[in-house]
């Protein structure tokens, strides 16, 4: 079970809170201000057992990076978490749909999080 976490988010406040969390969890987490940046450091041969997927994101949003990852043989069996602010019916089938293993909304309960992390860590 790889404890590392890919989390791509262009809000930088989210990145803050989100990691401040995993890491008093035990977990080393690798980050991202966009989805071309997430992208890279995939591509670099950085350790990733998980990806937390900000959906909203300006250039290429979350829907597209999860269509690039999963079209990516090395990466298409990478679990990716969306975690979004967008909480319509419907968004969670969306993200989903596109590739998503699990989708929490934000503001982010963590406990839900660390359950859906924990869930998809073991699968590995």
């Amino acid at each position: 079970m790889s404890k590392h976490i890919l989390i791509i988010d262009d809000d930088s406040r989210n990145i803050f809170a989100l990691q401040a969390v995993l890491k008093a969890k035990k977990f080393s987490c690798l980050c991202s201000t966009s989805a071309a940046q997430g992208l890279s450091l995939l591509r670099s041969g950085e350790p990733v057992g998980i990806i937390l997927m900000d959906i909203m994101m300006p250039d290429m949003d979350g829907y597209e990076a999860i269509s690039a990852i999963r079209s990516n043989n090395k990466f298409a069996a990478v679990p990716i978490i969306a975690v979004t602010a967008q909480a319509m019916a419907g968004d969670r089938d969306k993200c989903l749909r596109a590739g998503a293993n699990g989708y929490i909304s934000k503001p982010v309960n963590i406990d839900q999080l660390l359950i859906l992390i924990n869930e998809h860590l073991k699968e590995e």
